[in-house]
C-alpha cells in the first residue's frame, strides 16, 4: 500500500484519503496554477498511514477503550485521558515502510528546493475543513521543519495532536465519532513570509456575510501569530465586483499594531524552531502589505471561491491563509478551507440589538458577532486557570488559543487584549453565536474580576466594553423582498462599518450619505489641520503624526479615509444608486474637529453662516474641498464605483449652484461626464420657490426636511423652549409640494431623505400621493415604513 501521495496527485475527491486541508491543497496545486495563483509543493500521509501508525503499535482497541465514557465537558478529565493516549503516540515507533515513505518524498522536495529543505508539518483530519465544521486549529502545526530525521519526529507529534483535549472535546461537541476521524500530515515547503508578511483572508465580510468583499489581514513574519491573535494585524478590505474589471477598490485600510513577529530560530536544536521578537516602531507604523500586493491577493482569492463553486455547485466562500516569501518578493497561498459560520446563515430574519443606555466605557477593540451580551467578568490570564470560568461569565484575557475551546462555550462574551478579526477567539466565538471584542490592547488591565460588564458590538467595527449590565433591546424583522412598492425605498447611511449590514435590508439604494459621520470618526482632524501642518502646535502635529502613520502624506491621508468610507458605502449598495452629500458642518463644528478651532470663525449663528455651498468657494475652504473632489473622484474612478451620485447642499442661489459646479468641473467631476449625476439638497426655501430655475442646471433635488421645517418656520429644533412645529405644518407641504411637482415637470428625479418619513407615517403617505420618486428612511423604519407606502400606493388605484 502507498501512503504517500504528492499535492500534484490529489484534489477534493480525496478528502476521505488526506483530510479536507491536503486534499484542499491538492487541488489548487493541480488546478490553479495556471490561472497565476501560487501554491508551495508538498506531500500528504494518508489516513491509511495514520491507522497503519496505530495498528503497529495496537493502539486501536487501546485509544477507544480510554476515550469511552469521557465526559467532555470535564476539562480535568479530558486533560488526562488525551494525555495518556499522546504519550502512546509519542513513545510509538514508526513503522519502517511509512518511513521510508515520508524520507523518500521528503527527498524529492530537495530536489526541487535543495538540500534540506525547510518544510511545514500540519494536520489534515479526514473531517476537517468541511462546510459545516472548521475545525480550526484543533491539531497542531509545526514550522521550519529540517531534515528528514527531524520530521519524522514531527510526524508522530502531528498523529498525537489529534487528542489534544480540545480537539477530543471538539470532536464530541460537532458530533464525530473519534475512531471514524483519521489523520493525514501534510508536508510542505515553508514560505520565508518570516523575514516578510503573512496572514488570513476571507472571501466576504467575516461579521455580516457580505459577499462582495475580501476582507484580508496582515502581519509580519509567519502566520501562526496572526491565526493564533498573538498580534493585532493590519486589514484590508477589497470589493470583488470592479476588481476583476481591472480597478483598484481597496474599500478600507486599518493599520494594526503588529507589536510581534515569529521568525526562525537561530538556533533551532532545541526543539523550537521559531520565535518570537519585536517589529521595530517603523515598521509597526507602516503596513505589512502594499496596495498592490493586496490586490493581488484579492485576485488570487477570487479565484479561488470560483473555482471550489464551480466545483461544490453553489456558492462557496472560502477561508484562505497566505504568506510572502521575504526572498523571491511573491505571494503564495498556503491554505483554503469553506468559511463555515456566516456562509450558513439565512437571512429570513434581521436583527438588530442597540443598547438602551451607557455607561462607563472600559476599554474598545474590534467588534465580531453584531451582537450585545452582559454578565460578570473574568480576568483569566493563563490557560491553566480556564476552568475557574463560570457558565454565563464574560471570559477577559490576552489571547485564546485552541485549548481555550472547551471553556471557550460557556462564557456569554470574550475580551481579548490581542488578536484580529480572523484569529482563534474571533473564528469560535463566530461558531458559538456569541459576541467577541478582540485586540483591546488593556483589557485585562482595565477589567476586574467581578465587575458587571456589557460587551457590545452592535454599533459597527468597535466594540466596546462598558461598566455595568445595561439594558438593551433585540429587534426582530421578517425580511420579505418579494412585493416591492413602485416609490423606491432608500436608506439613510452615515457610518461605513454598518453599510454592510444595512444593506440586507430591502432596499433601493443609499438616499443620504453623509460625509460628516467619516471626517468625524475616520479622519479625525479638520482639514486645513493637516493642509497646514506647519501652523500646529507640537503637540498637535504630533497627534497628526500618530493619525496619518501609514500614509505617504497628509493629503492622501485625508482623500484615502474619506474615499475608503464612501467607497464602503458605495460598494455594500453596488449597483444601487448611492448619493453622497458633500460636506455640511457648520463653522462651530468644524471648530470641535481636531487642529479646527484655530481655522474657524466665531459665527454668531453658524446655522446661517459659513456652511454647505458657500464653503467650496470661500478663500478658506477651497483647498479642502479639493481633497473631497479627489475622493470623490478615487472612488469612482479608481474604485470603479460609478453609483455615486454627489449632491450639494445648503445652496442658496442658483448662481451658487452653478458656481459650485465650475469648482467641481475644475476638480475632474463634470456632470453628465462617466454619467456622473448632481444633485442639490432642497432645504432652503429659495430651493422650492425657484424650483425649476435651479432643476436647469442640476440633474434632481433630494428634499431636505429638517432645514427647510426650521428655514420656512421661523424655528430652532434643537430648542426645548418653541415646540409643535415640525413637517407637517402646511406651509413646509406647500414648499415640499412645489419642489416635487417642479421635478416632475422637468423629468428630473426628486426624493426625500430628511427625518420626517422615519418619524410620521402620515408624511410618508402624503409623499406618496404627490408622487415622489424615493423615500430614504432611517434603517429601523425601513421595513415598517415600507407597509405604509405599499398601503398609500393601494389606496391610489
Amino acid at each position: 500500500m502507498r501512503y504517500i501521495r504528492t499535492f500534484s496527485e490529489l484534489g477534493m475527491d480525496d478528502v476521505p484519503l488526506v483530510g479536507g486541508k491536503n486534499a484542499s491543497l491538492g487541488e489548487m496545486f493541480r488546478s490553479l496554477r495556471a490561472e497565476g495563483v501560487r501554491v508551495p509543493d508538498g506531500f500528504a500521509t494518508t489516513s491509511g498511514a495514520y491507522r497503519h501508525f496505530l495498528e503497529h503499535n495496537r493502539l486501536t482497541e487501546r485509544i477507544q477503550a480510554r476515550l469511552k465514557g469521557v465526559d467532555s465537558d470535564d476539562l480535568a478529565e479530558l486533560e488526562r485521558a488525551g494525555s495518556e493516549i499522546r504519550g502512546w503516540i509519542l513513545d510509538a515507533e514508526m513503522p519502517p515502510d511509512l518511513a521510508g515513505e515520508i524520507t523518500a518524498a521528503y527527498a524529492n522536495l530537495a530536489r526541487q528546493y535543495g538540500p534540506e529543505p525547510d518544510v511545514a508539518a500540519r494536520s489534515s483530519a479526514t473531517a476537517e475543513d468541511l462546510p459545516n465544521a472548521s475545525f480550526a486549529g484543533q491539531q497542531d502545526t509545526f514550522l521550519n521543519i529540517r531534515g528528514a530525521e527531524n520530521l519524522l519526529v514531527v510526524c508522530r507529534r502531528v498523529f498525537a495532536s489529534l487528542f489534544n483535549g480540545r480537539a477530543i472535546s471538539y470532536r464530541v461537541h460537532q458530533g464525530f465519532d473519534h475512531a471514524q476521524v483519521a489523520l493525514s500530515i501534510g508536508v510542505q515547503k515553508m514560505v520565508r513570509s518570516d523575514i516578510a508578511s503573512s496572514g488570513v483572508m476571507f472571501t466576504l465580510d467575516t461579521e455580516t456575510g457580505f459577499r462582495d468583499v475580501v476582507f484580508i489581514n496582515a502581519a509580519y513574519g509567519l502566520g501562526e501569530n496572526v491565526v493564533q491573535g498573538a498580534v493585532n494585524p493590519d486589514e484590508f478590505y477589497i470589493f470583488k465586483p470592479t476588481l476583476m474589471d481591472g480597478k483598484r477598490p481597496i474599500l478600507k485600510r486599518h493599520l494594526g499594531t503588529k507589536a510581534i513577529k515569529m521568525i526562525y530560530a537561530k538556533d533551532a536544536a532545541d526543539g523550537n524552531p521559531t520565535q518570537n521578537i519585536p517589529v521595530p516602531e517603523t515598521d509597526r507604523l507602516r503596513f505589512s502589505l502594499t496596495d498592490d500586493e493586496a490586490l493581488e491577493l484579492a485576485r488570487f482569492a477570487i479565484k479561488i471561491e470560483r473555482h471550489y463553486s464551480k466545483l461544490a455547485g453553489e456558492a462557496r466562500p472560502m477561508d484562505i491563509e497566505w504568506a510572502k516569501d521575504g526572498v523571491d518578493g511573491k505571494l503564495y497561498i498556503v491554505q483554503a478551507r469553506p468559511e463555515t459560520v456566516r456562509s450558513r446563515e439565512t437571512r429570513d430574519v434581521y436583527e438588530i440589538y442597540a443598547l438602551e443606555s451607557r455607561g462607563k466605557l472600559l476599554t474598545s477593540g474590534k467588534s465580531v458577532g453584531r451582537r450585545i451580551a452582559t454578565g460578570t467578568a473574568h480576568v483569566i490570564e493563563k490557560s491553566a486557570d480556564m476552568a475557574r470560568l463560570r457558565t454565563g461569565e464574560v471570559l477577559v484575557t490576552d489571547m485564546t488559543d485552541p485549548d481555550w475551546e472547551p471553556v471557550m462555550k460557556t462564557a456569554a462574551a470574550i475580551v481579548t487584549n490581542r488578536g484580529g478579526r480572523t484569529c482563534h477567539a474571533a473564528i469560535v466565538a463566530r461558531e458559538l453565536g456569541i459576541p467577541a471584542i478582540v485586540g483591546c490592547g488593556d483589557a485585562t488591565e482595565v477589567i476586574r474580576s467581578g465587575m458587571p460588564v456589557t460587551a457590545n458590538c452592535a454599533e459597527g467595527d468597535t466594540g466596546q466594553v462598558y461598566e455595568g449590565e445595561l439594558k438593551f433591546r433585540i429587534d426582530r424583522i421578517a425580511l420579505d423582498s418579494a412585493h416591492r412598492p413602485r416609490t423606491k425605498i432608500m436608506m439613510n447611511v452615515g457610518n461605513p462599518d454598518q453599510a454592510f449590514e444595512n444593506s440586507f435590508l430591502p432596499n433601493d439604494g443609499v438616499g443620504l450619505a453623509r460625509l460628516e459621520f467619516i471626517i468625524n470618526h475616520s479622519i479625525q482632524a479638520h482639514p486645513r489641520a493637516l493642509l497646514e501642518y506647519d501652523k500646529l502646535g507640537r503637540d498637535e502635529q504630533r497627534h497628526i503624526d500618530r493619525l496619518t502613520a501609514g500614509y505617504s502624506d497628509r493629503r492622501t491621508y485625508f482623500i484615502s479615509r474619506l474615499a475608503e468610507g464612501i467607497g464602503t458605502i458605495a460598494a455594500a449598495f453596488h449597483p444601487k444608486p448611492v448619493i453622497v452629500r458633500l460636506s455640511d458642518f457648520k463653522s462651530n463644528e468644524y471648530a470641535s474637529l481636531f487642529g479646527g478651532a484655530g481655522f474657524e470663525p466665531n459665527e454668531e449663528n453658524p446655522m446661517l453662516g459659513l456652511r454647505g455651498a458657500s464653503r467650496y468657494y470661500s478663500e478658506s475652504f477651497r483647498d479642502s474641498f479639493a481633497m473631497e473632489c479627489a475622493a470623490l473622484r478615487q472612488v469612482r474612478e479608481d474604485m470603479g464605483l460609478d453609483n455615486v451620485v454627489v449632491m450639494i447642499p445648503f445652496v442658496r442661489s442658483v448662481d451658487e449652484a452653478k458656481n459650485v459646479l465650475a469648482i467641481m468641473r475644475t476638480h475632474g467631476l463634470e456632470r453628465g461626464k462617466a454619467g456622473l449625476k448632481v444633485y442639490l439638497m432642497c432645504e432652503i426655501p429659495a430651493n422650492a420657490l425657484l424650483a425649476e430655475e435651479f432643476l436647469q442646471h442640476l440633474d434632481g433635488f433630494s428634499i431636505g426636511s429638517n432645514d427647510m421645517t426650521q428655514l420656512t418656520l421661523g424655528v430652532d429644533r434643537d430648542s426645548g423652549l418653541v415646540t409643535g412645529f415640525d413637517e407637517r405644518n402646511p406651509a413646509v407641504l406647500k414648499l415640499m409640494e412645489m419642489a416635487i411637482q417642479a421635478a416632475r415637470k422637468l423629468g428630473k428625479y426628486v426624493g426625500i431623505c430628511g427625518q420626517a418619513p422615519s418619524d410620521y407615517p402620515e408624511i410618508t403617505t402624503w409623499l406618496v400621493r404627490q408622487g415622489i420618486e424615493s423615500i430614504s428612511l432611517n434603517p429601523d423604519s425601513v421595513i415598517p415604513m415600507t407597509r405604509v407606502v405599499q398601503q398609500a400606493e393601494q389606496s391610489l388605484k
